[in-house]
C-alpha cells in the first residue's frame, strides 16, 4: 500500500482534527508570490485607468490565497475531498474573478479551443491516481499541478467572460463542454466502485470517512459545482445573444 506517512508533502504531515485550525500554510515564498501577482495585477489596472475592476482582482487573489494558505492546505493531505474542494475554489471562484479583471480581448476560435483543451487535460490528468499521488512526493509536481490547473482555468474563464457578440454561440459551446467534462469526471469519481487513491487509505478514517466515501464526496464537489458554474457562463452568453436576436427579428 502506498502510505502517505512515507512522505512529507508540501502541506506537511496529515493533521489531526484537533490540530487543524492551527495548520496555516505560512510559506514566505508563496505569500510573496501571491502579493506580487495581486500587486502587479492592480498596478496594471490602474495604469490602464480601469479602476472599476479592482474589486474583482482583489477578491480573486484573496480567495486564491485563502485556498492555498488556510488549513485547507493541510486538510488536503488527509482527504481527497479537501484537495478537490481546494481545486474547485481556485477553478470556479478565484479564476473567474481574476479573469473578469483582465483586459478585455476578442476571443478567437483558435484560442478558445487551445484554452479549453489545456484546461480539460489538466483537470483530468491531475485527478488520475498516478499523477495525483505524485503531487505528494514532490513539491515541484505539486506546484506544476496547481499552476497548470489555476493558470488554464484563468485563461479559459477570460475567453468565456470576455467575448464579442459574434463569438457568443462558440463560447456557449465551450462553456457547455467545460460543464459536461467536469461533471463527467466528477461522476466517474463518485460512482467508482473502489477507492482509487491509496494515499488517503489511512488518513480518511481519522476524519470519519471511508476512503471510498471520501472519494465520492470529492467527486460530488467536482460534479455539481462544475456543472453549475460553467452553465452560468452559458447563461451569461445567452443573455448577451438574445437581445440582439430579438432586435434582428424585429427589424
Amino acid at each position: 500500500m502506498d502510505n502517505i506517512s512515507s512522505y512529507i508533502s508540501y502541506c506537511g504531515v496529515p493533521p489531526l482534527p484537533a490540530d487543524l485550525l492551527g495548520r496555516f500554510n505560512l510559506d514566505p515564498v508563496l505569500i510573496i508570490a501571491l502579493l506580487l501577482l495581486a500587486g502587479t495585477h492592480l498596478f496594471a489596472l490602474n495604469k490602464l485607468g480601469d479602476k472599476s475592476l479592482r474589486g474583482y482582482s482583489l477578491s480573486g487573489w484573496g480567495i486564491a490565497a485563502l485556498a492555498l494558505l488556510s488549513p485547507l492546505c493541510a486538510l488536503s493531505v488527509s482527504l481527497f475531498a479537501a484537495r478537490v474542494g481546494q481545486h474547485m475554489i481556485l477553478i470556479l471562484i478565484a479564476a473567474p474573478l481574476i479573469a473578469m479583471a483582465l483586459p478585455q480581448h476578442d476571443t478567437s476560435f483558435r484560442r478558445l479551443v487551445i484554452n479549453s483543451t489545456a484546461f480539460t487535460i489538466a483537470l483530468w490528468f491531475w485527478h488520475m491516481p498516478g499523477p495525483y499521488m505524485a503531487t505528494f512526493r514532490s513539491d515541484f509536481i505539486y506546484w506544476a499541478m496547481h499552476l497548470s490547473l489555476f493558470g488554464s482555468s484563468i485563461l479559459l474563464w477570460r475567453d468565456l467572460l470576455h467575448h464579442s457578440l459574434d463569438r457568443a454561440l462558440t463560447v456557449m459551446a465551450a462553456s457547455g463542454f467545460a460543464s459536461v467534462q467536469m461533471g463527467l469526471l466528477g461522476a466517474v469519481l463518485t460512482f467508482a466502485g473502489t477507492p482509487l487513491f491509496p494515499i488517503h487509505f489511512d488518513t480518511a478514517p481519522i476524519w470519519g470517512l471511508s476512503p471510498l466515501a471520501d472519494q465520492q464526496l470529492g467527486g460530488l464537489l467536482m460534479w455539481v459545482p462544475g456543472l453549475l458554474f460553467f452553465l452560468i457562463a452559458v447563461w451569461r452568453s445567452l443573455v448577451i445573444l438574445l437581445p440582439e436576436q430579438a432586435m434582428l427579428t424585429k427589424d
